[in-house]
């Protein structure tokens, strides 16, 4: 799975919605990104970069239902081949990776 189609996925997950048409301040944009109603982006490299930025995992991660956090655990160990220090030590490109096969989003 490429970064940006990563990116894409999570920035889904976490309810970011891309429009095909917007209108901001009376200027027409092919697409944009919304996410509820005060957060608005023109191009894909202007959502969060997951991969390389803990702090948007870790808002990315609060969405996970409280169900599949323990999968989530286990997923980032089994990337992280580390049990104990998994959330320590994991990366946010590793922290993205678990997120999305955790929510079966991962692609091949």
């Amino acid at each position: 799975m490429t970064p940006e189609k990563q990116r894409i996925k999570i920035a889904e997950a976490c309810g970011w919605i891309l429009n095909p048409e917007c209108d901001f301040l009376g200027k027409a944009f092919p697409q944009c990104w919304t996410h509820d109603d005060y957060n608005m982006v023109f191009h894909d490299y202007e959502l969060p970069d997951y991969l390389k930025d803990l702090n948007a995992m870790h808002e990315a991660e609060t969405v996970l239902p409280k169900d599949l956090r323990a999968c989530w655990m286990i997923d980032l160990c089994k990337i992280t081949d580390d049990s104990f220090w998994a959330t320590a030590r994991a990366t946010a490109a590793q922290r993205a990776e678990a997120f999305l096969r955790t929510l079966n989003l991962w692609e091949s």
